[in-house]
């Protein structure tokens, strides 16, 4: 593939993957939109092996513990093959493609990209090997650091490359993990039911995980004010503000928020941006 339609592909990858982060990812400035974007892809890409349902949780535990050790190490398409070899006939586009995301990822945040992915694959297939059954509220902070707040950790390392910001790191973590926890509240019934796991502690309430996702989110708030570069405000508010909204919308009853709803929602969150 042509270099200098790397970064296209891998916007059209992503968009075809995820239309909600697809949106604030593109209001980032170029540096920043195709650093997150890549690494965006390249966690996708081991999250579907994480979520696969046809694929057993101890392969699943062989081939992320694999993947996390290449991560530290130059990675290359011949060894990311032979891990993947067994699955591969079952992987979408986006996990098979993973090499090119990481090709795509500038080289300037490369290793911060690489270091992420190694500490998500080593907790992804930690928790696929104890089937995701999380038991205390410790567990529910581990499960959530690793699929999400480690996420928010490697942001704000991208920040501070990008244009010298600073941040605290707890609340990044707690950003990532409160967009994350709402994904767990929307899903809680689904994943008992169909892939017989639990992200819920032991003994907690629906009430309780509303009031975990409530404090977390009351955390991203407050790291979103330490942000002063334009774009990025504008990239975290909006994920920010569709998870509140959908929080509201599941205290209320109802599944998650409109399309006309989520339209709405970027229309508002870039004004309030613009206003500033």
């Amino acid at each position: 593939m042509n270099k200098e339609k790397y970064p296209k592909d891998a916007m059209r990858v992503l968009k075809e993957t995820s239309r909600t982060f697809y949106i604030p990812i593109t209001f980032l400035k170029a540096d920043l939109k195709y650093s997150v974007a890549s690494a965006y892809l390249v966690l996708r890409a081991i999250d579907e092996i994480e979520d696969h349902e046809s694929i057993q949780n101890t392969t699943k535990f062989d081939l992320l513990m694999q993947l996390s050790e290449l991560f530290k190490r130059p990675f290359t398409q011949e060894e990311y093959c032979d891990i993947i070899a067994p699955v591969k006939e079952q992987l979408p586009e986006v996990s098979i493609r993973l090499v090119d995301w990481i090709q795509a990822c500038p080289e300037g945040s490369r290793s911060l990209m690489m270091e992420t992915a190694s500490e998500m694959a080593f907790g992804m297939a930690k928790w696929a090997k104890e089937n995701w059954q999380v038991h205390t509220k410790e567990d529910l902070d581990d499960y959530t650091y690793y699929v999400a707040g480690c996420v928010g950790v490697y942001l704000s390392k991208l920040w501070n490359w990008s244009y010298g910001q600073e941040t605290n790191e707890e609340l990044a973590i707690e950003f990532g993990r409160g967009l994350q926890i709402v994904n767990i509240l929307r899903n809680q019934k689904e994943d008992k039911e169909e892939r017989g796991v639990s992200f819920v502690p032991d003994d907690w309430s629906r009430d309780q995980l509303f009031a975990y996702a409530d404090e977390n989110l009351a955390q991203a708030d407050a790291y979103i004010e330490t942000l002063n570069e334009k774009s990025t405000i504008l990239f975290c508010r909006l994920p920010l503000a569709f998870a509140h909204k959908s929080l509201a919308a599941m205290k209320k009853g109802e599944k998650k928020m409109s399309r006309a709803e989520v339209e709405q929602t970027v229309k508002e969150v870039q004004k309030e941006v613009d206003e500033k």
